[in-house]
């Protein structure tokens, strides 16, 4: 199972919201750069980038820091960026920045053929962030009366489902192993688990799911839960 460490930038820094709650915001890091490489000379394959602001408001003000991640990292691992990703012009910006994945959430839910497109571009992932398996749009302001099970047949495009349950996400309080379990179980594209992770053991929990192809934690590592090296041991270790 991959590891993606996670780094959230808003304002340039790098941060962490409690259940998507841009109020409940804690900075762990001026330098964003610096911490991405932290992470690849540790071991990561992939770094999970994550442009709050431009997820809400569309406005990519951290772009040239995901360029300058990417840049950094190259050669040693791949970043995956989402937020804000709402057009091919989005994908054709971020691929030049050198991503190789872009994430899609709420773009994807509401025009299904868009990741088709974007596709051609860059190999996208697409994010289901749900609320007891209720989809939710707009940095998890708003409900889309859909399920995540419904939704797993709807890309074939897709390099892999990203989901995330929103009540666990930075809550340090354990991943949503059964919900994951299930989605991992009825789609025939790769399920990357994110929120909730806080211990090794979770780690260990997630790598026993079938089909169950990553993990993207960030809190856990900020908190000195566990090192990206202790991770990669453990989930290496388990292989």
């Amino acid at each position: 199972m991959e590891l993606f460490p996670a780094i959230d930038l808003r304002g340039g820094r790098a941060v962490r919201l409690l259940q998507g709650d841009y109020a409940q915001e804690t900075v762990y890091g001026d330098d964003p750069v610096a911490l991405a490489e932290s992470f690849a000379a540790a071991g990561a394959r992939w770094i999970h980038v994550v442009d709050l602001d431009a997820a809400r408001t569309g406005d990519p003000v951290n772009r040239p820091v995901v360029a300058a991640v990417a840049a950094a990292v190259r050669g040693r691992a791949r970043v995956q960026t989402g937020g804000g990703v709402r057009s091919v012009a989005d994908a054709e910006a971020l691929a030049a920045a050198g991503v190789a994945r872009v994430v899609m959430g709420s773009a994807a839910i509401k025009d299904r053929t868009l990741v088709a497109s974007v596709f051609r571009v860059v190999p996208v992932a697409v994010g289901l962030d749900h609320r007891d398996g209720d989809v939710a749009l707009h940095g998890w302001t708003q409900g889309s009366g859909l399920r995540v099970m419904d939704l797993l047949d709807c890309y074939p495009d897709a390099e892999a489902f990203i989901i995330t349950n929103i009540a666990r996400d930075g809550m340090l309080t354990g991943p949503d192993v059964e919900g994951l379990a299930a989605a991992a179980a009825a789609s025939p594209i790769p399920v990357i688990a994110s929120g909730g992770v806080s211990s090794l053991d979770d780690l260990r929990a997630l790598d026993r799911v079938p089909g169950l192809a990553g993990v993207i934690t960030g809190k856990a590592i900020y908190e000195n839960r566990f090192t990206v090296s202790e991770a990669l041991e453990t989930l290496a270790g388990l292989s």
